[in-house]
């Protein structure tokens, strides 16, 4: 937060009320006059007293499909001519001169449609709000810019902060950067689809659409607008009559359309325009629809482009998707770390599903227990709280798998020491190449395996599951997990 904060009005604090409101009659829109060069003047003033000469533009906006200003709007958003690279030039983190950030300040003013903080970190910020009050912070005091101030006939005012300053929607939120494991699970999903959408947002209510496929995922994405919002869909593209016919009753959607020769083209309409837009894409080679209602939006995924140091400057928050909720989790687990969570499900296949704060990880049938057992449910039940340790996280496929017997104590070496015993205990299973027999008087005890040469050979002896022999525990093969017994020498 800057040392000096400046509210600077058009509007004589003698009209205001003891509640700080204003009864006079200068009007809350621009005059295009001297009013708003004054204005300029002193943001210059401001600017030289800071001794700045660059502003980089912050959280740009553009006006939707529908126009809330006082005056009447125009074409471009008042940016007509800023950028020579378009309207994609006005993004966040964009570098703009001292000339050009008083000509967005002007569109501001005047409300044409585009808005957005004008920051140098740490030195200096100008805020336009939509009441015709400017906020001009500064690391120093500015005291000869007061006085130009003054004398432009406006009225600077000291205040703590400015309201404009920049505030996340959701503090907790934690944002996607576009990463390696990003662009890993993108390619990813190219190859899953076929094709893919990806929706890169540029400024609020500004975005463009690129269809990805194996040819030109790299090419695209080499283009990107710094900063960007991006979000991955599956291909949307459909037949005509499918996409017209998913247009809903009611409410904002953007409809994305690909012309004959692979141009993609989208806008945003409401019901009043839905008819237009049908005609529009009539002669499409595909089109789709997608939802402007947060709740009815759903993106695989979502991320904002760092900077090309790596480094997350950019303010957006992504929009939450079950992606994001999974990734924020598995971004704090690492290998080894150990986890508590609960039993959500047992798969048919033997798969048991466990809640670890939100994301959903999986325990494999080897990694239940060291001990034999006939089915997870033996071990774990649903609605169980566990604690395992992470054996992997998989960033890309976004798997985490558990292992339940890590963090019990391994019976195996003392299984080891156990050689040249002679044990009594049931058959368990009978197979064509021997029998197995538990040798630990407990439902979930070690078996090892009797070959049918070390079998008692006598006459008419016939081995059944539930008989108990007496054997001689002759190998225990740690690597392999398995235990060789003999009846023959469990009699020497």
């Amino acid at each position: 937060m800057l040392p000096y904060v400046y509210r600077v009005t058009k509007y004589d604090p003698a009209d205001r009320d003891q509640n700080g409101h204003y009864f006079g009659t200068e009007p809350a829109i621009s005059d295009h006059g001297p009013v708003e060069a004054a204005y300029l003047q002193a943001v210059a003033a401001f600017a030289e007293d800071t001794d700045i000469d660059r502003l980089a533009i912050r959280e740009p906006q553009l006006s939707g499909i529908a126009h809330f200003g006082l005056e009447p709007p125009v074409d471009g958003h008042g940016l007509a001519d800023l950028f020579p690279a378009g309207p994609t030039g006005f993004h966040d983190g964009a570098l703009v001169s001292i000339a050009t950030g008083l000509e967005l300040v002007r569109a501001m003013l005047r409300d044409n449609g585009a808005w957005c903080r004008l920051e140098t970190e740490g030195e200096f910020t100008v805020h336009v709000g939509w009441d015709q009050y400017l906020y001009i912070g500064s690391s120093r005091p500015c005291d000869a810019a007061l006085t130009r101030t003054r004398a432009l006939g406006l009225f600077p005012e000291r205040l703590d902060a400015s309201p404009y300053d920049f505030a996340p929607d959701d503090p907790l939120h934690v944002q996607r950067p576009a990463d390696a494991d990003f662009w890993a699970r993108l390619r990813w999903v190219v190859g899953a689809h076929d094709a893919t959408f990806l929706e890169e947002t540029y400024a609020a209510n500004a975005t463009r659409w690129h269809r990805l496929t194996h040819d030109n995922v790299e090419a695209v994405c080499a283009q990107l607008t710094p900063r960007a919002q991006l979000a991955v869909w599956p291909d949307l593209l459909t037949d005509i009559d499918t996409a017209t016919a998913s247009l809903p009753d009611e409410g904002l959607v953007e409809v994305i359309w690909e012309d004959a020769g692979g141009q993609i083209t989208s806008t945003v309409a409401d019901e009043t325009q839905f008819e237009a837009v049908s005609s529009r894409i009539s002669g499409a080679r595909a089109a789709g629809v997608v939802s402007l209602e947060i709740d009815d939006r759903r993106p695989l995924f979502t991320a904002v482009l760092p900077d090309s140091d790596g480094v997350l400057r950019a303010r957006w928050q992504t929009e939450p998707t079950p992606s994001d909720r999974g990734w924020a989790v598995l971004k704090t687990l690492r290998r080894g770390q150990v986890v508590t969570g609960t039993v959500t499900s047992i798969a048919s296949f033997g798969v048991t599903f466990v809640d670890i704060g939100g994301f959903t990880a999986m325990i494999n049938i080897p990694e239940l227990s060291w001990r034999p057992f006939n089915h997870p449910s033996d071990i774990v039940s649903v609605g169980q709280e566990i604690t395992a340790e992470v054996l992997d996280v998989d960033m890309v496929w976004e798997r985490v798998p558990l292992s339940l017997r890590a963090v019990q104590e391994d019976p195996w070496p003392q299984a080891g020491q156990r050689i040249g015993e002679t044990v009594t205990g049931p058959v368990t299973k009978v197979m064509s190449f021997g029998v197995f027999v538990r040798i630990e008087d407990r439902q979930d005890g070690f078996q090892g395996l009797v070959h049918t040469s070390d079998l008692d050979d006598s006459p008419g002896v016939v081995v059944e599951v539930g008989d108990i022999l007496t054997v001689k525990i002759i190998e225990v093969d740690l690597p392999r997990r398995r235990i060789a017994l003999s009846q023959r020498q469990a009699d020497r």
